[in-house]
C-alpha cells in the first residue's frame, strides 16, 4: 500500500500498526501535521546540553527579570526526560500567524496617536489553537500506534521551544533569540510533542545565515539585545508590557513610544522576513481593529469592554490594569495635546496605584512637551 493512499484513510488495516516502521510513522505525522495547518515539521532528540549551560548563565546573569518561574523550573526546561517521564523524542512544529491583511506597521509606529500591538497577538489566542490542533496530531498517531507516552506543549510549561526546533531543522536562532528559517523568516508560533516513540531523527539547522547583520541589535529600542544572540528581557519592551506586573521602569518609558503590547521591532527589520508568508489560518486574522488603533479610543475602553474585546485574545492575560499602564505610557509620549492631557486627568484618580502613578508620569510628559513648544 502506498504512502499517499495511507494518509487517506480513515481506518487503517488491520494490524498495520503492527508492522509500520518508525520511519514510515514519522513521514505519516508530518503529512497529518501539513494537513493540520503546521508549515513544518521536524523530529529531535532530547540532549539540550549546550543549551543548558546558556540558560543558566542567563539567569545567573538574572536576565529574566521578574520571571520567577524561568529560575524555579531551572534544568527541568532543558531536560525534557525530567519534566515528561519517558520523553526520547521531540515532535516540533511551527505555524506562521502573521495576517494577511494588516495595517503597516512601520506606518503605525510612526503615528504617535496610533498604538502598536504585536503582530502575533491580534487574532485568536494561538495557545489554544496550537494546541488543540496538536492534541489531533496526537490522536492520529494513536491510532495507528496504539496507546503511546506523549505530552502537548505550546508555551505552556518549561520547555526550550527554540533549541528544540532548532534541532528539529526548522531554523536557527538569530541575534535576536528568535528562531529563523530561511524560507519563512521568524513570523510563526511554535509547538512541541514530547513522546516516548523513538522515531528518527531530522538533522539540526547547524547553519547560521545572520553573517555580519546588525539589523535586530541596531533597531531594538531599548537596547535589550545586549550582543549577538543574548537579550536581557529586562530591558525587552515585550517583557516590559506583558510579563511585567509591576511599575515599568522610567529609564524605558520614553522608548517604548507607542508600543502597548509587545513589541516587532527586531523582527521589522530582519531581512530574512522577506521570505514571510501570510498565514492562511482564518483564526489569525485581525480583530476589533487592534492593527491600527487610536490611544485614546483603548485608554477609555471600560474593563468591561476590555474583556469583552480581548476574549479569546492574548492580550486579555496582562488584565485591564496593565492594559491602561502600558497605554497610559504611550500617551505620555505624544506631543502636547489637550484632548491627551483631559483622557489622562480622567484616569489621574484611577482606583489602581499602579495605574495612578503611570497617568501622573504621562501629564509630567504632557507640560514638558508644551514647555518645549512654547521655547521653540
Amino acid at each position: 500500500m502506498k504512502f499517499d493512499k495511507l494518509t487517506k484513510l480513515s481506518v487503517l488495516p488491520v494490524g498495520f500498526e503492527q508492522t509500520m516502521d518508525h520511519q514510515t510513522l514519522a513521514s505519516l505525522i508530518k503529512a497529518w501535521a501539513m494537513e493540520l495547518g503546521f508549515q513544518q515539521t521536524g523530529i529531535t532528540g532530547v540532549d539540550l546540553g549546550e543549551d543548558e549551560e546558556h540558560l543558566m548563565a542567563w539567569l545567573d546573569k538574572q536576565r529574566h527579570g521578574e520571571m520567577g518561574y524561568m529560575e524555579k523550573h531551572g534544568t527541568r526546561r532543558s531536560r525534557p526526560a525530567d519534566l515528561e517521564t519517558g520523553t526520547l523524542r521531540v515532535i516540533s512544529v511551527r505555524m506562521d500567524y502573521f495576517p494577511a491583511e494588516v495595517a503597516n506597521s512601520n506606518m503605525i509606529l510612526g503615528d504617535e496617536t496610533k498604538a502598536y500591538i504585536s503582530r502575533y497577538a491580534l487574532g485568536r489566542d494561538y495557545h489554544k489553537l496550537l494546541r488543540k490542533r496538536l492534541q489531533k496530531l496526537a490522536d492520529k498517531v494513536q491510532e495507528v500506534t496504539g496507546d503511546f507516552g506523549y505530552r502537548v506543549f505550546v508555551d505552556s510549561a518549561p520547555v526550550l521551544e527554540k533549541a528544540l526546533a532548532r534541532n528539529s531543522g526548522l531554523g536557527w536562532i538569530g541575534k535576536h533569540s528568535n528562531l529563523i528559517n530561511r524560507h519563512a523568516g521568524s513570523w510563526f508560533f511554535l509547538g512541541e510533542i514530547y513522546t516516548d516513540l523513538p522515531l528518527p531523527i531530522d538533522p539540526v539547522y547547524e547553519d547560521n545565515y545572520c553573517g555580519s547583520c546588525s539589523a535586530c541589535l541596531d533597531a531594538c529600542p531599548t537596547q535589550a539585545i545586549v550582543a549577538p544572540f543574548q537579550v536581557d528581557a529586562r530591558r525587552c519592551i515585550s517583557y516590559l508590557t506583558i510579563e511585567l506586573r509591576t511599575a515599568i521602569p522610567e529609564e524605558f518609558r520614553t522608548l517604548m513610544g507607542n508600543r502597548i503590547y509587545g513589541c516587532d521591532d527586531c523582527q521589522l527589520v530582519c531581512p530574512w522576513n522577506k521570505y514571510a508568508s501570510p498565514t492562511t489560518e482564518a483564526d489569525f486574522a485581525v480583530r476589533n481593529d487592534l492593527d491600527a488603533p487610536e490611544l485614546i479610543q483603548l485608554f477609555q475602553w471600560t474593563e468591561e469592554e476590555f474583556l469583552k474585546k480581548t476574549e479569546g485574545s492574548p492580550i486579555r492575560r496582562i488584565g485591564y490594569e496593565s492594559w491602561l499602564r502600558n497605554i497610559a505610557i504611550a500617551l505620555g509620549n505624544c506631543k502636547k495635546s489637550d484632548r491627551v492631557v483631559a483622557i489622562l486627568k480622567d484616569k489621574k484618580d484611577h482606583g489602581s496605584e499602579l495605574v495612578r502613578e503611570h497617568v501622573v508620569w504621562a501629564l509630567n510628559q504632557q507640560e514638558e512637551s508644551a514647555t518645549d513648544i512654547k521655547k521653540r
